[in-house]
């Protein structure tokens, strides 16, 4: 596999709990990349994803596809911060506001385990 186009930085913050943060674009051609990531925290016992997408500049339907699938493989929460008002308004027109849990800011206040 070649270089991520979607760089993804995994950081534990407490036990079974993981925050994902994205940096570029997520697109048709990045959005399994997310899948993954998520798939492989979950397998080290991070139960609980915090997905950051502070970083993210563009969401397409692929990368809300993924979060779908992120949410749904889960067996614990998936939260969103650090969504742009352009994501969020994509979110509240499909519906997706419902699905996924959105935090709003002050989310750098979180504990950082070793």
């Amino acid at each position: 596999m070649g270089p991520r186009l979607l760089p993804i930085e995994v950081t534990r913050l407490d036990a079974g709990c993981a925050r994902l943060r994205l940096t570029g674009d997520l697109d048709f051609e990045t959005a399994p990349e997310l899948v993954e990531a998520a798939a492989e925290a979950r397998r080290d016992g991070h139960h609980e994803l915090l997905i950051d997408l502070g970083g993210v500049g563009l969401c397409d339907s692929s990368g809300l596809s993924a979060l779908v699938v992120v949410h749904r493989a889960g067996t614990g929460p998936v939260r969103l911060t650090g969504v742009s008002p352009q994501l969020q308004n994509l979110l509240d027109r499909t519906g997706l506001v419902e699905l996924l849990a959105v935090e709003r800011t002050g989310d750098d206040d979180l504990r950082q385990a070793g």
